[in-house]
């Protein structure tokens, strides 16, 4: 996060449970205005991984996602939302602590703010673990990522009972940045470099800061009530168009 936005300050905790790794959340300047920056949070080698939980938050994680979205509507903040794992944790303990009623719950307060929210869907969109911080105002997508209610390897063993034709799946799905622009799921594709965002970090972080201004700006005009009622209506409207 800090090199997309300036004197990040983290805020952790769910003041319930506990704090979770997986979602990173906090205080930021981006491009010299104060915003609430949340995220996920994969890590960048095996160690990082597993402590990040791959990306893959428990109930606190999304309590944690509310609570920073609160204190954001509470300060009159946007709220920029980066969002990159396979899912939700799927384990027992996740299961215990209400994971589906925190999932909702986040998926609430988004659609409850009066103020700006935008997501960027940075690299991997795993269902609802993703839709949690993705029901935005504008939601931003790079090229090479990938968003869907299921993996394809998922997908597969459900229809086919074989992961051998996650192929298959992944092109029924529709879950490419390119599919879901035309569907109307995504507002914006963030082109990458030649050979994928990794290849020049500093390159794809800029498209996408520009992306995300040039996103927020218009938004920023806007009142509370205007920006509420555009987004529920944004999600509601989705599957009448054409393209589905």
């Amino acid at each position: 996060m800090t090199a997309l936005f300036d004197d990040f300050m983290p805020l952790a905790g769910d003041r319930t449970y506990g704090d979770d790794h997986a979602i990173q959340g906090g205080l930021a300047r981006f491009r010299g205005r104060s915003v609430m920056v949340i995220g996920h949070e994969k890590g960048a080698d095996t160690d990082s991984r597993v402590r990040h939980n791959f990306g893959m938050a428990n109930p606190e994680g999304y309590r944690k996602a509310v609570r920073l979205m609160h204190l954001a509507q509470r300060f009159g903040l946007p709220v920029i939302t980066l969002v990159d794992t396979p899912g939700a944790y799927p384990g027992v303990g996740a299961e215990e602590r209400g994971q589906a009623e925190a999932i909702a719950r986040a998926i609430e307060t988004c659609l409850q703010l009066t103020v700006p929210l935008v997501a960027v869907i940075i690299g991997e969109g795993g269902s609802g673990g993703a839709i949690a911080l993705a029901v935005a105002d504008r939601v931003l997508m790079l090229e090479h990522a990938v968003y869907s209610v299921i993996s394809p390897e998922g997908c597969a063993a459900i229809l086919w009972r074989s992961g051998e034709e996650a192929p298959a799946a992944a092109e029924a799905m529709r879950l490419t940045a390119q599919d879901l622009h035309q569907l109307g799921v995504v507002d914006e594709i963030i082109p990458e470099p030649i050979g994928g965002g990794h290849r020049a970090p500093s390159e794809a972080i800029a498209a996408v800061g520009n992306a995300i201004e040039a996103a927020l700006l218009p938004l920023l005009q806007r009142s509370g009530a205007e920006l509420r009622h555009n987004r529920r209506q944004k999600f509601l409207d989705m599957g009448k168009g054409d393209g589905l």
